[in-house]
């Protein structure tokens, strides 16, 4: 953990404490307002009684009250807290003892319940950072011994047992294990790794020992980055926060001014001065704007706490709001759409070969060359024990040639077979669907052909189904390979459209002109050649971002996992989101808009307006806290 964290877990402590503190001296009001008032009834008990119990109510629960008012104005902010003092203070003067202390009770019950919902969200954020084990066990010239994790430099050797928590970001140079990422990529299934697999500190090791290089020092790790990420997430506002920022400065000094001026009632209408301050001090209470003042950032904390306990990283209230508005979703097709490498799709033999003899002779020649289809061929052919070709040479224009078994064998493109009209028929129309063609000549005779193609990924097709289930209409495909190619997966996975044979800046201005017909738009990709796209889009989505340090910084939102089955979720998780901050902006403003009247003309006193006001604030931060048991649904993993 670097010392920025360990000052979190401190200030995480300390906040602990405050919070109880609060909580303690919250109570002490109620119970001395409870006493007091219940001793006021009972004859021959002197007046000082009960008054010494309010003036008590008044110190507990005006305590942190005054505190956080003073902090504010230091800060050159006038805020609610500031109203309420003066609300009770006004009390306190017209000898509404107990009408102070029922305000102050609910106040600083509402704001410890308050800061417990907030807590609640960020602790389920904060829990990453108690996923990182504090010790790793490092292997110096055969000798173990247990360090911090924080003194291990990068191309360290730690050893990780089974069962454990993997402690650094690292490769795996030994060994072989299920590991469980969820922690980092919300994956549900351990994922298995092998020599030259990448793990991620936080993540927890199955039945097998591991032997890792460490890649990363402790403050740079994905988890780290992934708190500090969150941390910082919090500060990215959404439109509808700086909407009630905007609406509480002008807001708060309008009421202050309105209820001075109702201070002066009586000068107009014959009443008591006393009856015109506890009018106004009324309206005070009713116009605070509590409850808007939370409405948002707790529905945005819930949201991003939910979100990463999912495995995805969502950059603040923006995105989130952004995320839920989408109506078009633009997807990058290598590695995003697509499992990014080639596959072997089929073997056509002809003239009396037989397939297992054609595809012998191909890997014999292509294991010869370094080109990555010919690699993606030998590594999917799994044949074993093949004599390899030798005399390798390139035939200009055509393809390549090679002695095996005593035969010249020349793989190539259709420059082969220029004068075969049914083998080029059946080339064209392999060619149409997507795939990438090979044929094989055997001592000049043609021997067939073999077909590799980058093939949608299983859950491509399922996860946008998903996305148009919860109302994303346009689904568009960007890619650099070349139309046909770009229409095969399309017709695959069901995208509406797929635009192919654009470069990089060709996708940059392929966002813009979506932006201009569709107003939001998602870009998703895998954040390393797709930044300038993300950078243009509403929303930029990463996937597979865990241990890519320029995915998780150009993103808005990171899918930590390589699992496009998360997008949906992440959606519907925003739309919900966006419905939440509605309500609760109706709520609390709709409460203020009901209670102002009310206190204005007399119908409710103070007290009432007190409850109405709480009440409200309440209501809008459980309404948000719904957001961290938002199931997944609908076949949305």
């Amino acid at each position: 953990m670097s010392g920025q964290e360990h000052h979190h877990h401190d200030h995480d402590h300390e906040h602990g404490w405050k919070k109880n503190i609060e909580l303690i001296c919250s109570l002490t009001c109620g119970a001395a307002l409870a006493i007091g008032f219940g001793l006021s009834f009972i004859k021959g008990i002197p007046d000082v009684v009960p008054l010494s119990l309010y003036i008590l109510a008044y110190i507990a629960g005006g305590f942190f009250t005054v505190k956080e008012a003073i902090e504010n104005i230091k800060a050159g902010s006038f805020d609610i807290d500031s109203l309420m003092i003066i609300a009770a203070a006004g009390a306190a003067i017209l000898g509404d003892w107990a009408e102070g202390a029922l305000l102050l009770f609910l106040f600083s019950m509402g704001h410890s319940l308050e800061h417990y919902a907030l807590n609640k969200a960020k602790n389920s954020i904060s829990a990453l950072a108690k996923l990182a084990p504090k010790t790793a066990w490092l292997k110096k010239d055969n000798t173990l011994s247990e360090v911090n994790i924080e003194t291990l430099q990068v191309n360290d050797i730690v050893m990780v047992k089974p069962d454990n928590t993997i402690p650094a970001d690292g490769i795996i140079i030994k060994g072989n294990s299920a590991v469980n990422q969820a922690a980092v990529t919300g994956e549900s299934m351990p994922v298995d790794k092998q020599v030259d697999s990448s793990v991620y500190a936080g993540t927890m090791n199955g039945s097998g020992a591991l032997e890792v290089k460490v890649t990363k020092p402790a403050k740079d790790s994905t988890l780290s980055k992934l708190i500090q990420l969150v941390n910082e997430a919090q500060s990215q506002q959404s439109p509808t926060q700086r909407f009630a920022d905007k609406l509480q400065k002008y807001y708060v000094p309008a009421v202050i001014i309105f209820v001075f001026l109702l201070c002066f009632a009586f000068v107009v209408i014959h009443e008591p001065f006393s009856a015109s301050f506890y009018r106004a001090m009324g309206v005070l209470v009713a116009a605070s704007p509590c409850a808007l003042a939370i409405s948002t950032p707790s529905a945005v904390l819930s949201g991003v706490a939910r979100a990463a306990r999912a495995g995805i990283l969502i950059k603040g209230g923006r995105p989130l709001e952004d995320l839920g508005a989408l109506k078009a979703i633009a997807f990058d097709k290598t590695g995003t759409l697509t499992e990014g490498k080639p596959k072997l799709t089929e073997i056509i033999p002809a003239n009396g070969i037989g397939k297992e003899e054609l595809l012998s002779m191909v890997v014999a020649v292509e294991s010869l060359s370094d080109h990555p289809l010919a690699k993606a061929i030998v590594a999917d052919a799994q044949l074993k024990n093949i004599e390899p070709a030798s005399q390798l040479e390139s035939v200009t224009g055509k393809g390549i040639k090679a002695q095996w078994q005593g035969h010249s064998v020349v793989i190539g493109n259709k420059a082969l077979v220029a004068a075969a009209p049914d083998i080029l028929q059946l080339l064209d129309e392999r060619a149409k669907a997507g795939h990438t063609v090979m044929l094989a000549l055997k001592d000049e005779k043609y021997a067939g052909m073999i077909t590799v193609m980058d093939t949608p990924r299983a859950e491509a097709k399922p996860a946008l189904e998903a996305l148009r289930a919860i109302g994303i209409n346009k689904l568009i495909m960007l890619s650099g390979d070349n139309q046909l190619v770009a229409d095969a997966i399309a017709r695959e996975t069901g995208l509406t459209d797929a635009w192919g044979n654009l470069l990089p800046e060709q996708k940059v201005e392929a966002i813009n002109k979506l932006k201009t017909s569709e107003g939001k738009v998602a870009m998703v990709g895998d954040g390393v050649n797709d930044a300038p796209a993300m950078a243009n889009s509403t929303v930029g989505i990463a996937m597979g971002a865990a241990g890519s340090d320029v995915a998780l910084e150009t993103a808005d939102i990171a899918l930590m996992g390589d699992q496009l089955m998360r997008l949906p979720f992440a959606i519907a998780l925003s739309q919900r989101a966006n419905q939440i901050i509605k309500q609760n902006l109706v709520i609390s403003l709709g409460m203020v808009a009901i209670l102002i009247p009310l206190t204005l003309f007399g119908i409710a006193s103070m007290g009432p307006a007190v409850i109405g006001h709480e009440g409200s604030t309440m209501v809008v931060v459980l309404n948000a806290l719904r957001l961290l048991v938002f199931k997944e649904k609908r076949g949305v993993v």
